[in-house]
């Protein structure tokens, strides 16, 4: 009878998340929230906020600014148009809640934030601020959701997973995440790139759907050291890509990229965030 509580309560918080994912742009009702959760408006709230460790709003922010920083960085967009769809009613408000959350102004942070560190100089110099190593990692089994869609949008499945992990008590102890990445953003249109967001664990459990088991391969990665938001990554990849892989005498090996989340973004700032990301080799 629990297991069966326990799944109809994940079910219910599952919905309200993806109702929040779909209407980042709205302004979002607690009631409406409420009944897509079908929880009295007086308890629902509470309930959400102690199965995700965070309240309503704290996610809807975080959120907001996750994808603000990343259009700050990957487009050309004006940064009040950028506040405003942020949900934030004037270009100050925006400002002041990102320089609190990111240490410097939106301005600041797309013109010499931390994803401008590995842009050359001149042609043909990069300054290696990374720490890359050459590791030979064991297989390992996950257990997964998949993701289709823009890479930066991966957090979907990552709370579905934590939300289907956490009643089941498989949070503590030796516990890992990581994101498999499968295909070439260059290539592949955003609305078709698949991922997976994965979490290796210490014991064998039973999977239901929309979890499935995923083996990561056996092999030698480097794996380069990130320090810093999300949004920042392309950078690192443009370094490790660009400026490592053709120095380094090795061949990447046909296999998905992985990246392992070292600490969590709720209880993180941003420019404190430290994941690795492995690069496979033959």
């Amino acid at each position: 009878m629990k297991r069966a509580v326990d799944s109809s309560y994940e079910d219910r918080i599952g919905r309200v998340l993806a109702y929040v994912f779909d209407h980042l742009d709205d302004d979002l009702d607690l009631n409406r929230l409420a009944e897509i959760a079908c929880l009295s408006p007086w308890h629902w709230h509470r309930v959400y906020a102690a199965m995700r460790g965070e309240t309503i709003a704290a996610t809807v922010k975080r959120l907001r600014l996750d994808r603000a920083a990343s259009a700050l960085v990957q487009t050309s967009s004006p940064i009040d148009a950028i506040a405003k769809r942020s949900g934030y009613p004037n270009l100050q408000s925006f400002t002041r809640i990102f320089r609190s959350v990111y240490g410097v102004p939106p301005a600041t942070y797309r013109k010499s934030g931390s994803h401008t560190r590995f842009r050359p100089a001149t042609e043909g110099s990069c300054e290696a601020m990374y720490d890359l190593s050459i590791k030979k990692v064991p297989s390992m089994t996950a257990v997964t959701i998949e993701h289709i869609g823009p890479y930066m949008e991966i957090n979907r499945a990552f709370d579905r997973l934590l939300g289907w992990l956490a009643p089941r008590q498989l949070l503590g102890g030796e516990f890992r995440l990581f994101g498999i990445f499968y295909d070439d953003v260059a290539t592949v249109p955003a609305d078709k790139l698949r991922s997976r967001a994965a979490a290796v664990i210490s014991r064998s459990v039973a999977v239901d759907v929309p979890v499935e088991r995923t083996e990561i391969a056996a092999g030698d990665y480097a794996v380069l050291r990130h320090k810093g938001p999300y949004a920042d990554m392309k950078a690192a990849y443009d370094w490790l890509y660009g400026e490592w892989l053709p120095r380094s005498g090795r061949e990447p090996a046909d296999g998905p990229n992985l990246e392992e989340y070292l600490n969590s973004p709720r209880e993180t700032p941003p420019t404190e965030l430290l994941s690795d990301l492995y690069l496979p080799l033959r």
